[in-house]
């Protein structure tokens, strides 16, 4: 079975580390085989690190992926070769990564802590499957500490709900990280990655967290800080503050529809 961990993140974006050490940190102390690297709404890191994990001959691959914001939250993708706009409805996103042959999944769902696409966003999406738009899966298996107290209610409702395949990746912002979640699938290669992900073939796992002292204390707290201005400075402040408002009044028009048609049913 090969091993992949499909949501990194580097110095390129918010990040701590620089690819050349995030790869040979994997090469030394870990198992994968695969590596995604998903800045946020920024492609052009991703596939310069593929180009990068090519030319060192190492034993691990590099899929080019970025975490794109739609209104209704973060969705990475992965396997693309051409951006996709950020700031958009989060089906239109998907529909964008599908024309791309790509791979779309859902990070840290219903997390309060960072922009995750929440239950009512899903049970929308899960409501149109039929026409291609729910994502393919979920990341239900994780070790970052902003994902772990809402991970529970994630996969309860996914279970009952949604039934998406549950994939492991870390979120990592520090090398050391890298590899606390994963994903495991048959064979070894990107194109395996990718056939196993949309066959619903991949299952995640979780390896552990690392030890604060082993990342250092000043590291590990200046990665929220850091992340608070990822989009911001990729997007500009004012278009970033103005998707929470279009995100808001979605969600608004989305309550307000479902209230309706709940009335409209006979008793």
């Amino acid at each position: 079975m090969g091993k992949a961990d499909l949501h990194v993140h580097t110095m390129g974006g918010d990040g701590l580390d620089s690819v050349e050490s995030i790869l040979e940190h994997v090469d030394a102390s870990t198992r994968l085989d695969v590596i995604a690297i998903t800045e946020h709404d920024d492609l052009t890191v991703g596939l310069a690190a593929r180009e990068l994990a090519a030319s060192r001959q190492g034993r691990v691959a590099v899929v080019p992926g970025v975490e794109v914001t739609t209104l209704q939250g973060h969705l990475v993708a992965l396997f693309l070769e051409s951006p996709i706009p950020s700031f958009r409805p989060i089906h239109e996103t998907i529909e964008a990564v599908r024309r791309q042959g790509g791979v779309c999944f859902v990070p840290h769902p219903m997390s309060w802590l960072t922009r995750s696409v929440g239950s009512s966003t899903l049970d929308r999406l899960s409501e149109r499957a039929n026409e291609g738009l729910a994502p393919d899966a979920l990341e239900l298996a994780t070790c970052n500490p902003a994902a772990r107290p809402f991970v529970a209610r994630a996969r309860r409702l996914n279970a009952e709900r949604y039934r998406l395949p549950s994939i492991g990746a870390s979120d990592a912002h520090f090398k050391q990280a890298v590899g606390s979640a994963y994903t495991e699938f048959q064979g070894a290669s990107p194109e395996d990655l990718k056939s196993a992900l949309l066959s619903g073939t991949a299952t995640g796992a979780e390896a552990g967290f690392p030890s604060l002292r082993s990342v250092g204390l000043v590291r590990a707290l200046s990665v929220p800080l850091i992340g608070l201005r990822a989009t911001p400075r990729k997007m500009g402040w004012r278009r970033t503050a103005w998707s929470f408002v279009r995100g808001y009044a979605s969600r608004l028009s989305y309550r307000q529809q479902t209230c309706i048609r709940a009335s409209a049913k006979p008793r």
